[in-house]
C-alpha cells in the first residue's frame, strides 16, 4: 500500500465515509453492497473498522476533517458505542473542523428508533432516515421492514433529537400517480425536515426487481410520468423551503449535506469498510498533486480477514491520469445547481473546462437552454438536469 507522505494539505478538508455492510433484509430494488446475516458480528467489525481507520489515517497524515458519514447497509444496526469510538478515533487521528458534520443513515423500524438518542450521545449530529415511502402498500412492495406509521414516528423522534435531519423517498414506483405522490410528499415535508434525498426507482442488474421486470411481472411508469413526478417534487419542496441544490437532493439554505458536497465538488474523501471507495490527492516527488482512486475488498468477511492480517482491506489504488479526473468532475459537478467553476476545475483536474467538453454539443446545449454560463461557472438549468444523463453522454469528451 503506497503512502502519500507529505501533501495532505492540498485538500481544504477530508470527507470520511465509514461503511457498515449489514441489513435486516435485502430490498428487492437494492444493488448496494449490503448483506444479511443471522447474527451480526458486532465486535469483530467494530474492531476491524477502527483498525482500518487508524491505518488509513497514518497513511494520509493529519489532514483537516470536514465530515464523517456512516453509510451502508444499515448503520443504525451498529452499537452506539461503536459509532462513538469511531467518531472519537477520527477526531483524534485527523483535525476536525469546528462544525464537523457527522451523519448516520438509519431505518425507521421501531427497534432502531429507540437507539437514536444513543447515536446522538455518540456524536452524530445529522441523521438520514430511509423512509422511502409513506404508503404501506408501497413499503411492502419495496421490501421495507417498517410501516408508514413507524416512518412518521421516526421522523418525529429524529426531529426532537438531532439538530439536522434528512430522509429518503423513492418515486416513479409501479402504479404511482401524481395526486398520490403530491399528497405523500406534502405529508412528509410537513414534519419540517432540513433535507430530502429523492431517488427514482430504477431496475438494477442482479436485483429481485430486475428478475420480476424481465418476467413481465413488474411494470414501471412511463418516462413522461416519472418526469412529471420529479417536477412536482421541486414545486412541493420549494413550498416547504427546500430548494433543489443537486439533481436528487433538496435542502433549506445552509442545510445541504456537506459530506455529499465533497463528492459532487470532487473534493478529497476517504472510504473505509467493505467495498468503500475513495478519491485522495497528494504530491509525490515534489510534483503537482495527483488524484488517486482507492477501493476496499467488497465482501464483508474477506475484508475483515484482510484488516486483521495487514491492517487494511485495500485492494486497489490507482493514480488517475487525464482525461479521467476531468470526466469524473464533470459527471459529478454538473449535477449541482451551482455547477462548476472553470478555475477550480482546471486547478483540480489539470485540464481546462472547455478542453474537456465537446464544443458543438456545448454550444447546442446552451442554445437549447439546457446549460448556462454564469461568468466562469457552467451549470445545468432545471430543464438540463431533467436530461442530464443523456446530455453528459454527448457532452463529456
Amino acid at each position: 500500500m503506497a503512502s502519500p507522505g507529505q501533501g495532505g494539505g492540498q485538500s481544504p478538508g477530508l470527507a470520511l465515509y465509514i461503511h457498515w455492510p449489514f441489513c435486516l433484509a435485502k430490498c428487492p430494488y437494492c444493488d448496494f453492497n449490503s448483506h444479511v446475516r443471522e447474527t451480526l458480528p458486532q465486535v469483530r467489525f467494530a474492531a476491524a473498522l477502527r483498525r482500518e481507520l487508524a491505518t488509513e489515517a497514518a497513511r494520509l497524515g493529519p489532514r483537516a476533517l470536514s465530515s464523517i458519514f456512516f453509510g451502508g447497509g444499515t448503520p443504525s444496526l451498529m452499537e452506539p458505542r461503536t459509532v462513538a469510538d469511531l467518531i472519537a478515533d477520527a477526531c483524534t487521528l485527523f483535525r476536525p473542523s469546528g462544525d464537523l458534520e457527522v451523519t448516520l443513515e438509519a431505518n425507521p423500524t421501531s427497534v432502531e428508533t429507540g437507539r437514536l438518542r444513543g447515536f446522538r450521545e455518540a456524536g452524530v449530529n445529522r441523521v438520514s432516515l430511509g423512509v422511502q415511502s409513506l404508503e404501506d402498500a408501497a413499503l411492502r412492495e419495496l421490501g421495507r421492514e417498517h410501516s408508514a406509521a413507524q416512518a412518521m414516528s421516526a421522523l418525529e423522534a429524529a426531529r426532537a433529537i438531532f439538530p439536522r435531519i434528512s430522509f429518503d423517498l423513492i418515486y416513479a414506483r409501479p402504479g404511482q400517480d401524481r395526486a398520490a405522490w403530491r399528497a405523500e410528499l406534502g405529508c412528509a415535508l410537513a414534519l419540517g425536515p432540513d433535507h430530502l434525498s429523492l431517488y427514482q426507482l430504477t431496475i438494477e442488474a442482479g436485483t429481485k426487481f430486475e428478475s420480476l421486470h424481465r418476467q413481465g411481472k413488474l411494470t414501471m411508469p412511463e418516462p413522461d410520468l416519472a418526469a412529471e413526478l420529479y417536477e412536482d417534487t421541486a414545486d412541493i419542496a420549494a413550498g416547504h423551503g427546500l430548494l433543489a441544490y443537486e439533481v436528487s437532493n433538496y435542502a433549506r439554505p445552509g442545510s445541504e449535506s456537506r459530506h455529499n458536497l465533497a463528492y459532487w465538488r470532487y473534493g478529497d474523501y476517504a472510504g473505509i469498510g467493505p467495498g468503500a471507495h475513495g478519491r485522495i490527492s497528494w504530491s509525490t516527488d515534489n510534483g503537482p498533486p495527483a488524484i488517486h482512486a482507492t477501493r476496499r475488498h467488497r465482501a464483508p468477511e474477506p475484508w475483515a480477514e484482510r484488516v486483521e492480517r495487514q491492517g487494511h482491506g485495500l485492494t486497489e489504488e490507482v493514480r488517475l491520469v487525464a482525461p479521467e479526473p476531468a470526466r469524473e468532475m464533470l459527471l459529478m459537478g454538473l449535477r449541482l445547481a451551482e455547477g462548476i467553476d472553470a478555475g477550480h476545475f482546471a486547478a483540480r483536474t489539470g485540464t481546462g473546462l472547455l478542453d474537456a467538453l465537446e464544443p458543438d454539443i456545448l454550444e447546442a446545449a446552451v442554445e437549447a437552454g439546457y446549460l448556462r454560463w454564469e461568468g466562469s461557472r457552467l451549470a445545468a438549468t432545471p430543464d438540463g438536469r431533467l436530461r442530464l444523463e443523456a446530455l453528459l453522454r454527448a457532452l463529456v469528451r
